[in-house]
This record gives structure tokens, C-alpha cells and sequence, in this order.
């Protein structure tokens, strides 16, 4: 069985399924769900069901939403959708409530609405920095009773006052358990390190994959996204009434239904985003070690989680792009890195590259070249989805300039992969190297200049 969960080009067929299920029973029981894989099903699709995704009960059909459709789509897309699959989060976010028939909870506001009122009094606020919401006081939001904005927005201003920015988690803490009216009996309920550390860090991912949440001070704030202000300021104005559901049908057709307008507003800001993009990467690359660098990138290879505390914000996809582009501006000095992932205003990766342009594109003297990542492992996705669109790209540029190249990295490099690559050398004379990751480090570590790869 681990061969197949290995191997991204087998499937499990319908008695590997029977077997998994008879061998692995499960020790655990959910309200309304019969005990075993029955309540391990709600466990893993809750919060789908929450965000109005999918809906289901026991003893009646599973339905999909609108919106759970779009997400299925998105994700079976040639590239991936990236941009779509951040619109319909935002769709969800935007609407859903901590309170909601799902999940009954003694807090009851909707989550990303108190955030961004918050922040826009803060930005209002002519004695604030404009720097947003430190991390430590995201904790008064995961503990925040309701959805009035203006009293969190005292309470911060009040503990500034006080301490400035000088709190400690304890200090943060002891505010918490006050507003969760917890007595000192409750403390092993209510934990230090879940609700100042792990619940934070879940808060901000949520957060920041709706796409309109910018990290400021190396992942010390969070902030508006200045290049989606129209889209903050539509979301505002349409859904900052709090409105409680209370049946589960209602709730789930309330959150199932896509907000069109979302997904036709157009990033408005000024801002030049390659010059951004380009700051953002020249920094993180002269601030990061190299060492560093190279351990992050076999961690998001290897699906370790990342510690960083910029880093583990953003998805492992569109990091391994990220971090790419800031080996190679270590490496191989003067070589010109054009990275093509989206970004926020602070010039952080939001999601990755779009079809139709490498992932990654280089200039030097000598050569152009186009680097390709990807966390794809199994066969027919490297070549599909990644080679073939390689070869024709290359193909393209070779009518412009004479001397391109094409980088692939990967997890691993499937065998067809290689052997696909060195016939398209043989039959069209184009290079298109094939790196696992662990080749890639060891190999641009050896030279000076990106085309010395080619020798490799």
C-alpha cells in the first residue's frame, strides 16, 4: 500500500480501498456520526462544509456547492488556477462565522470582517504607524466574543498605550483568558502556546489566502494588501452586517452561492508590482543565508513544515518558486532573476507562476534561461503538465535568441521525464535539464554562472 500512496501515477483500486478500510479502524466518534470512519469522514470534510463547499449527512446524499465546483475545477486546471482558487477562499471567508450551525461556538462574529474594520481604524488612526496588526495581538481576535469592531480596536489602542509593543505571550494570555472567561481551573483547556502560537499561525493562513492580507516586518504585522484595496473596500461595504443562521440548509446555501463581483474587481493599485517583486527577492536573498535557503528548500520538498516566520505563510507550491528564485540571485552573481509569481503589496509571494510563462526567467550575457518547479512527482504530470509545455516554450524562444536553456526541478525526477528531455535534445537540439532537488543544490553550487549548468 505505501508503494501505491508513493507513487503519484498508481491509484488505489476499490479493494485496496476495502482492505485500507478493514485494517485501519478508527478510534473516534463525531456528534451526529456513527463511531469509527463515519466520524473520521466529518473530521476531515468539517470545515469544507463550514466554508459551504460541500454538504452532508449520515443517510443522506453528499451535495457540492457552486462554489465547491469552481474550487474543484480550479484545482484540475492545466496550470492549477491559482487565482481562482483565492477568489472562492475569499468567497468563504468573507462570509463565514465563527458561530455558524456547524460548529456552535460561544464567540460569534464573522472573523475576517472583524479584522479588516479593525485595520481600517488603526489606518484611520493618525497616531498609529500604519503598520497594521502586530502577530501577538492577533490572539484578542481568536478569543473576540463578537463582531464589534470599535471595541477590539479600543482594546488594542488602550494596551498600546500601556506597553507599546513590549507584551509578551503571558501578558497576551492572561488578556485571553479574561475574554474567554476562564478561571484558573481552565487553563489546561485554554493553552498558552494554542491560543498565542498555533491558533495564530492558522488565523493568518486563513487570512492570508483570500489574497487581500499583506505581511509587514518579516511577518511581525498583517495588513491590508494595498494592490486588492477596491476588492477590501467591496467586501467591507457589502458584508460587514453581522447576520446569524441558525439552520444548517440556510447557512450552507448562504455560503455556497459565489459573490460574481469578486471575481471581476482588478487589482487597482499603482504600484509597479516587478519592481516590487524584484525588491522583495533581492532582500529576502541578501537576509537569508544560503544555508537557509538550501535547508527550505529540500523542507518544502520533502513536505516538512517550514518554521520560518515569513516562510510558513506561504503555500508550498508557489514557495518553492520563491525560494528558487532567491537561490539562483545568491548563486550566480549577475545574473538578472525575473520570478513570475503573484504577489502582495510588500512584494511576498501570494500564489504561483500562470500558464503560458516560465516559472522562473534568467538573463545574462550568453543565455536566457527558464526555470520550472514544481512538487509534482508522478509521470504523467512532469511530462504533461511540465515538459512538454518546456519544449514548446523553448522552441518558441530559440527563434528569438539562439542561446535558451530550460531548467526542471522536482521533488524527483521521474525516469520518463529524463529520457523525454535528453530525445527533445536528440531531436530538436534544446536542453532542457532535469534536477531533483538534491541535484539542483549540489549543482548550482558548483559554478559561477547559470550556463554552466549545461555541463552537468
Amino acid at each position: 500500500m505505501k508503494t501505491i500512496f508513493d507513487d503519484d501515477d498508481i491509484t488505489f483500486s476499490d479493494d485496496d480501498l476495502i482492505e485500507i478500510i478493514q485494517n485501519s479502524p478508527q478510534d473516534h466518534k463525531e456528534a451526529d456520526f456513527a463511531y469509527g470512519w463515519d466520524s473520521r469522514f466529518d473530521t476531515w470534510f468539517k470545515l469544507p462544509m463550514e466554508f459551504g463547499f460541500v454538504f452532508y449527512a449520515m443517510g443522506q446524499p453528499i451535495k457540492i456547492s457552486n462554489t465547491g465546483h469552481m474550487l474543484i475545477d480550479a484545482f484540475n486546471e492545466v496550470p492549477t488556477n491559482e487565482a481562482k482558487i483565492q477568489s472562492v477562499l475569499l468567497n468563504a471567508m468573507m462570509k463565514y462565522q465563527s458561530n455558524n450551525p456547524f460548529r456552535r461556538n460561544a464567540n460569534a462574529n464573522v472573523p475576517l470582517l472583524l479584522l479588516l474594520n479593525v485595520l481600517k481604524m488603526l489606518k484611520d488612526d493618525k497616531d498609529e504607524n500604519g503598520a497594521g496588526v502586530s502577530r501577538q495581538e492577533l490572539s484578542l481576535f481568536i478569543c473576540w466574543k463578537d463582531n464589534d469592531a470599535l471595541s477590539l480596536y479600543k482594546m488594542i489602542k488602550s494596551i498600546r498605550n500601556k506597553v507599546k509593543f513590549n507584551y509578551s505571550d503571558e501578558y497576551m494570555y492572561e488578556i485571553c483568558l479574561d475574554l474567554l472567561g476562564a478561571d484558573d481551573t481552565q487553563r489546561k483547556r485554554f493553552k498558552m502556546n494554542q491560543i498565542c502560537g498555533e491558533a495564530v499561525d492558522e488565523y493568518i493562513r486563513k487570512m492570508r489566502s483570500t489574497g487581500i492580507i499583506s505581511l509587514r516586518g518579516n511577518g511581525r504585522f498583517i495588513d491590508f494588501n494595498m494592490l486588492e484595496i477596491d476588492t477590501i473596500n467591496y467586501v467591507m461595504s457589502h458584508y460587514s452586517t453581522y447576520t446569524s443562521y441558525e439552520d444548517k440548509n440556510a447557512y450552507y446555501e448562504y455560503m455556497g452561492c459565489i459573490d460574481t463581483q469578486i471575481l471581476s474587481i482588478q487589482q487597482s493599485s499603482t504600484i509597479d508590482t516587478s519592481d516590487t517583486r524584484k525588491n522583495a527577492l533581492y532582500r529576502f536573498a541578501s537576509e537569508y543565508p544560503q544555508s537557509k535557503v538550501f535547508d527550505e528548500l529540500l523542507k518544502v520538498c520533502n513536505k516538512v513544515d517550514s518554521k520560518d516566520d515569513v516562510l510558513k505563510f506561504i503555500n508550498a507550491p508557489t514557495r518553492l518558486e520563491f525560494l528558487t528564485s532567491i537561490a539562483l540571485v545568491q548563486q550566480f552573481k549577475g545574473l538578472d532573476v525575473n520570478p513570475n509569481y503573484s504577489i502582495d503589496d510588500e512584494g511576498l509571494p501570494t500564489f504561483t507562476a500562470g500558464g503560458g510563462v516560465a516559472d522562473i526567467i534568467c538573463y545574462d550575457d550568453d543565455y536566457n534561461s527558464f526555470f520550472e518547479v514544481t512538487l509534482m512527482r508522478g509521470r504523467q504530470e512532469q511530462l504533461t503538465n511540465e515538459i512538454v509545455p518546456i519544449r514548446r516554450h523553448l522552441i518558441e524562444q530559440k527563434e528569438n535568441k539562439a542561446e535558451v536553456f530550460s531548467v526542471f526541478v522536482a521533488p524527483k525526477i521521474h525516469e520518463d521525464t529524463k529520457e523525454m528531455s535528453e530525445w527533445y535534445k536528440h531531436k530538436e537540439n534544446i536542453d532542457i535539464l532535469t534536477f531533483d532537488i538534491v541535484e539542483f543544490i549540489s549543482a548550482i553550487s558548483k559554478y559561477e554562472k547559470a550556463s554552466q549548468l549545461l555541463k552537468v
